[in-house]
């Protein structure tokens, strides 16, 4: 049966670790997963009576079934699965590297794949649940250093509106979140201008309250997703120079 308890995979910093938090300080029960357990460990500690960790490394088929399989089987079997694990490494003209591609393709897009893949039929069986794929503005148009990390999320971005499609009536739903900039361990790694940069408890909240709604896109901030949005109509001799300026890249 399908329970109340949120599962974050992805929970070892950032979004995911702020997720969490502020889940078990709201009183649910959640599941948080990740490769570093060490990490998993340190935030259970700050609500041992409502965290619990589940190891996972998203890169690991094993590791994936053996994780679901024991959320599955539990007394909290997840009503919500948030899937927010992702990697970032910035990559320019400069440095062009298609081993940096091809790893951020493997965790940010293959990773939530393999997740989908398990747990979907789960859901489907149950006919309830809600899935949640965290991607990014970064998927509506190129941004600087994001030769890597884009493209990822464009993938992710198409996947989710084409399962929303599918899904339809099935009584499983799925909701996709794109976050602008958010000061996390990873975007600490840009040298660039970040527009509207947020703290990720800010961040957290915006998706907190998102999910509690069923609209498909949890975008934000706003003013910039949705200028985002303008400026990928305009043409790309426009948009491009634009985007260039904006940046400071």
């Amino acid at each position: 049966m399908i329970s109340n308890t949120i599962w974050v995979v992805g929970a070892s910093s950032g979004i995911g670790r702020e997720l969490a938090r502020q889940y078990a300080q709201a009183g649910n029960n959640v599941l948080v997963s990740a490769r570093r357990l060490e990490k998993l460990e340190e935030l259970v500690q700050e609500a041992p009576d409502q965290i619990t960790a589940v190891q996972l490394d998203v890169v690991d088929e094993d590791s994936i079934e053996s994780a679901t399989k024991r959320v599955f089987e539990g007394d909290s079997t997840p009503g919500t699965i948030i899937l927010n694990a992702g990697i970032y490494k910035p990559m320019s003209h400069t440095h062009f590297m298609a081993r940096n591609a091809e790893e951020t393709m493997i965790v940010n897009y293959l990773g939530v794949v393999r997740m989908i893949e398990n747990i979907l039929p789960r859901l489907l069986k149950a006919k309830s649940g809600k899935i949640v794929v965290v991607a990014s503005v970064a998927g509506y148009i190129g941004l600087p250093l994001s030769l890597a990390y884009g493209p990822t999320k464009a993938a992710l971005i198409n996947l989710c509106e084409a399962l929303r499609i599918e899904l339809m009536g099935s009584g499983v739903s799925i909701q996709l979140v794109n976050p602008g900039f958010v000061k996390t361990p990873l975007t600490a790694q840009n040298k660039f201008q970040m527009p509207f940069l947020l703290d990720a408890d800010d961040a957290a909240k915006r998706i907190l309250k998102g999910i509690d709604g069923d609209q498909f896109e949890i975008a934000f901030p706003r003013r910039f997703a949705y200028l985002l949005k303008l400026i990928r109509m305009l043409p790309y001799a426009i948009s491009l120079p634009l985007l260039k300026k904006m940046t400071g890249s």
